[in-house]
């Protein structure tokens, strides 16, 4: 990122991991509906083979099969995610505790355990509860801020006694980017979408709301709980790595640079340095959300470990200015990226991107 100002020592730790999200393997029996569940059912299409998270894997039902399953690879670690609406239906401590949800991921957690799988918990995988959406816009609004808040200290406080690792965000590029940057992901909006947004905006809005979200979490935890549940919080990132197409032009090599600071620096420089890359704020502008410095002290350092999930690198050639009339977050970088080189791939392709 840019200008270290400190030195951090790296610990390198080997396990074997599986990682599953909610949405994904539970299955939407006994919780109310997020803002995947309204997606799918009205735009079916949208999904490839049409699935959606209503049966799913039906964990719910099977998590105990499952560990089974993880014991017989050998697993060492198991990265789950709670459902927001299946602990809080209304998706605010006020609207009640569901605790048939609690009981769930209670029994999970303590399956786990008891067959030697340590659990790190992820709080957010992108399903806003939908009554947050219907209520202010989810990510939208800073009011999701305190509602998150609030939700990540129910859960502190009902599985912090065998949770040790805690990861309060999964890829907040993701829904920012594809939920309000393209609207291919719930909640579906974009510069000329169906249901209204705007591009240009949006994604850095729902951005810094993710980051206050993840640093008052963060803050929380350490004040109320971490000193004697003894567990460790951060993040999860989405990393890509970007190369220059040419690599003797100088415009390339600044494109791949650019690339990097929009897809990574965006939320790791943040919560290393306390602000945005100085390339997105001079190419964003007024358009990027600035952080009080009340705000920049409480997302600075909110980490004790960060995860990265990688999938892909890509060729990154320089690309110009967008017009000023259709701002948009994807297209800010003034970056062309792209998996050919010359006709050849960039490398071995993977069965899913």
């Amino acid at each position: 990122m840019e200008t270290p100002k400190a030195q951090y020592s790296l610990a390198i730790l080997v396990i074997l991991f599986v990682v599953s999200n909610s949405q994904t393997i539970e299955g939407a029996a006994h919780r109310a509906l997020n803002g995947w569940d309204y997606y799918t059912h009205r735009y079916p299409e949208r999904v490839p083979d049409r699935s959606s998270g209503d049966v799913a894997c039906d964990s719910y039902d099977l998590y105990k099969e499952d560990v089974k399953l993880l014991k017989r690879l050998k697993v060492q670690a198991y990265r789950l995610s709670i459902a927001w609406s299946r602990v809080l239906p209304k998706g605010r401590l006020t609207g009640g505790v569901d605790e048939n949800g609690i009981t769930y991921y209670n029994n999970l957690i303590n399956e786990l355990k008891a067959n030697g799988i340590e659990p790190f918990v992820t709080i957010f995988h992108w399903d806003v509860p939908q009554t947050l959406e219907d209520e202010y816009g989810g990510f939208l609004s800073p009011r999701i801020v305190e509602d998150f808040k609030n939700y990540a200290e129910l859960l502190f406080q009902r599985f912090g006694d065998r949770v040790k690792f805690w990861i309060t965000l999964n890829q907040p590029y993701s829904l920012a980017s594809k939920g309000y940057g393209d609207g291919s992901y719930p909640p579906g909006r974009c510069t000329g979408c169906e249901f209204g947004g705007d591009s240009g905006t949006e994604p850095y809005i729902v951005a810094h709301h993710q980051l206050l979200a993840h640093a008052e979490a963060v803050s929380l935890y350490r004040k109320r709980y971490q000193k004697f549940q003894g567990g460790k919080i951060g993040t999860t990132l989405i990393g890509r790595w970007f190369t220059p197409l040419n690599e003797t032009s100088d415009q390339d090599q600044a494109a791949a640079k650019r690339a990097f600071q929009f897809f990574v620096g965006w939320f790791l420089d943040p919560l290393v340095y306390g602000e945005y890359p100085m390339i997105m704020r001079l190419l964003v502008g007024d358009r990027l959300p600035k952080f009080t410095p009340q705000e920049s002290d409480l997302v600075k350092g909110s980490l004790d470990f960060l995860g990265l999930n990688y999938y892909v690198t890509q060729y990154a050639t320089d690309a110009p200015p967008p017009l000023p009339t259709q701002p948009n977050a994807l297209t800010d970088a003034r970056v062309t990226l792209g998996y050919y080189r010359n006709g050849v791939p960039i490398g071995v392709q993977a069965s899913i991107v």
